[in-house]
Parts: C-alpha cells; structure tokens; sequence
C-alpha cells in the first residue's frame, strides 16, 4: 500500500528514535563497548516482538531458509556496530552522524562490485563529490596526511570503517530482501548482536549504577522502535523518496549535542557534511531517474 505521508513520517521517527539512542549511550558514560551492544540488542527485541504479535506473529519472526545469509549480514552488523559505538566513544554526536552519511556513497562502490550493478557517469560523478566531501570532514580530526602519520583520529577510522560496513549490509539485504521478511532481518541481527556483546563482557564489563542501567534499557528500546520505524517507512513509500529524509538525522544531531553536551560542531565538519549530502541527493536522483526509465519501458513493453 503507497501512503508517502505515512512513509515520510515513519522515517523522520526512525532518524529521531536513533539520535536519541546515540544521546542515551552518551548518558550512560564509561560503559564498555560490548556492554552496551548487549542492552541496545536485546532490549530491541521488546518492540520487535510487541509489534509481530499483531502483525506476522512471532514464530514467523524466527523462521528462515537462509541462515548462512543471516550470518554473514550479521556478522557484518555487528563490526559496525562495535566500530559506531567506538566512534561515539570520543566524538561529539554532529561528527558521529556527519560520517554516517557516507554509506549510500560506499554502497554505490560495493554494489558495482558484489552485485555488478551498472553506475553512470553521474552516479561515479556524485560519488567522487561525495569522497571529497568525507576528505573535508577529516580535516579537523588529522587530516589527510594524518591518515599514514600518528595523528589520524582513531574515532574518525571507527567512523568511516563503521559506515563502510553499514553500506556491505545494505547491498547484502537487497539480496536477501526477495525472500526473507524484514522483522526476520531485524532478529537475527539482534540476536547475533546480544550473543556478541555478551561474549565480550567475559572479557570487559563494568557493575552498572541504576542511572547507567536505566540509559542503556531506553538505547535498546529506541534502537527497537526506530528499526521498526525504518523497516516500514518503506512499505508505504519508495526509497528513493524516503533517502532524503535520512539527513535529517544532522539536525537532530546537533540539537541534541548542543543542549545535552554542549558540543558546537566543527565548521569544516558541517562544510564537509553538506557536501556528502548533496553527492548523496544526487545518486537518490539518479536512481528515481533510472526507476522511472524502467517502468516507461516496461509499460511501453506491455
């Protein structure tokens, strides 16, 4: 069913649910990075569940006939997640989000490559814009001649290594999207998630205090409803109408780091920032132009 309004609505919740899951880790203070993965996991399942009890039920959350796909999805999740949470260990949440933006232009590369999707000039033209806008971001953080010297930002490479990984899972779900559900996505990854960072707490955990506890449970509960959010904002409106709306996420940003930590973003950041976004309007551009090419063939076809 098409109902962009709804859409729309749905993906600017999933953007406001996940930047104040990243203001409730921040909350939490010195916890572990495994550690909090745990609770942002496992307390995601608590929407997730709610929700299948109405819609697809909870046995069919759990069933798959592709487990070695969940796995590998997973598995990639969960490094991105680590490196995400790292990053958001020592930057402020405007550059957490800035970096973030470079996925769509990283998935335009994998997709070239794992699924030997065709790219022209326009879309390599936007991703090239869009590298130099990551190279602007950089600048304050070490800068490029940093990158082989020794003071290149660790939480810049958490970053960028973060948003590379979340632009592998989503060429990968494009893959597994034709026959798994996306509440089965979802679980497996929450559940490799939870198993992960419960794994790494035998090797480095902290006694929570009740305030700590209290900021990690609502990051999980958010990080559940805006997955949820994320997941059907796309059944009533196309992706190319919703991606726009991703960018939002800068302004939630930066209003939450200046009244909660008072962070003032760097100004070669949000220069930087901007032109990411901009190469990134350009592919969502280019791909409505190319959707809307196929369905006039198709139709003229019929």
């Amino acid at each position: 069913m098409t109902h962009p309004t709804r859409g729309i609505a749905l993906k600017l919740g999933a953007t406001l649910a996940f930047s104040l899951m990243y203001a409730a880790i921040k909350l939490a203070g010195n916890v572990p990075v495994g550690e909090t993965i745990f609770f942002r996991a496992l307390f995601a399942m608590v929407p997730l569940f709610a929700l299948s009890a109405w819609t697809v039920g909870p046995m069919n959350v759990v069933r798959t006939t592709r487990p070695l796909f969940h796995l590998i999805r997973s598995s990639a999740g969960v490094c991105s997640m680590f490196l995400n949470f790292g990053a958001l260990a020592v930057l402020p949440l405007a550059d957490i989000t800035a970096f973030s933006f470079a996925a769509p232009i990283f998935a335009v590369v994998l997709a070239a490559i794992i699924l030997h999707e065709t790219a022209g000039p326009w879309r390599w033209g936007a991703v090239a814009i869009g590298f130099v806008g990551v190279l602007v971001m950089i600048e304050p953080h070490g800068g490029v001649r940093a990158i082989f010297g020794h003071g290149f930002s660790a939480g810049v490479a958490m970053a960028l290594g973060g948003a590379l990984l979340a632009a592998f899972v989503v060429v990968f779900i494009r893959q597994m999207s034709t026959t798994e559900r996306s509440e089965t996505i979802v679980f497996y990854f929450m559940l490799t998630c939870t198993v992960a960072g419960a794994l790494s707490m035998l090797w480095a955990a902290v006694p929570l205090s009740p305030a700590q506890l209290f900021w990690l449970v609502l990051c999980g509960l958010l990080g559940g409803i805006g997955q949820i959010c994320m997941t059907f904002s796309y059944r009533y409106a196309e992706p190319s109408l919703l991606a726009p709306f991703d960018y939002v996420a800068m302004v939630w940003a930066v209003l939450l780091g200046y009244f909660l930590f008072s962070e003032i973003p760097e100004t070669l950041v949000m220069t930087g920032a901007g032109i990411v976004i901009a190469s990134g309007l350009m592919i969502v551009w280019r791909e409505r132009v190319r959707h809307k090419a196929i369905a006039s063939r198709n139709v003229q076809s019929v």
